[in-house]
């Protein structure tokens, strides 16, 4: 048997373009036939956070930081 952490990864570049990919669908969903702008504040900030996310995982990937 072996631990959760000694299994290999899943694809890094795949899960990028899918977290992009996700950012920009909740990006386009701001042109919708709403009229509160609750639904535009948590589309845009949960489209920030995972840009955020992609860009703090290149960075510390980029420093060495993260294996």
């Amino acid at each position: 048997m072996t631990s959760p952490d000694q299994h290999k990864p899943g694809n890094r570049k795949a899960g990028r373009i899918g977290a992009v990919l996700t950012a920009l669908v909740l990006l386009a969903m701001l042109c919708g036939n709403h009229e509160g702008r609750v639904e535009d504040i948590w589309l845009v900030g949960l489209a920030v956070l995972l840009l955020a996310i992609v860009v703090g995982d290149a960075v510390l990937r980029r420093n060495g930081l993260r294996s």
